[in-house]
């Protein structure tokens, strides 16, 4: 069953890199207290991914800041290397929250995981974006098909 708006997010670890190394955060970390646009993806490095969807949100982030979101992050069932680097390659800094949800174990609770297998890929998550709001999901917008329409951050920032 997919999270809808009005719930409250499954605890969960992420990883993050910090001072150059791997360090878990939950949930609770990222969320309590916070206003936080997440956008999720399939994988780093992917074409979509790269080419429109984090810079899209690398491009508004202020816009977003200038709404009261204390967070961007961007996650993916991809390991904390990938993650970071992927961040590095596309000038992130501090700008956007890299987490990696490497065993997928925060989207399958989410009821967001995409058996990408066929494509080599393993499981992985869907496209979507979504706001949360001291850990209550006040927003969610969930690609179908492959597209990519609803999770960009055009479609999310006037949401705010």
């Amino acid at each position: 069953m997919t999270i809808k708006i009005g719930e409250k997010l499954p605890d969960a670890t992420f990883m993050a890199m910090s001072s150059g190394a791997p360090a878990p955060m939950k949930t609770e970390d990222v969320f309590a207290g916070k206003k936080v646009a997440v956008f999720a993806l399939p994988g780093a490095f992917t074409p979509t991914c790269s080419a429109r969807h984090l810079p899209g949100f690398l491009e508004k982030a202020d816009q977003f800041k200038a709404k009261g979101v204390d967070t961007i992050a961007c996650l993916s069932v991809n390991d904390v290397f990938v993650m970071d680097a992927w961040g590095k390659s596309q000038d992130v800094d501090d700008k956007i929250l890299m987490l990696a949800d490497g065993n997928g174990d925060f989207t399958r609770e989410l009821g967001l995981i995409m058996d990408g297998r066929g494509f080599g890929m393993g499981e992985r998550s869907q496209r979507y974006s979504m706001l949360v709001e001291d850990g209550v999901v006040t927003q969610l917008n969930v690609e179908e098909g492959g597209e990519f329409k609803v999770s960009a951050a055009d479609y999310l920032l006037p949401q705010i």
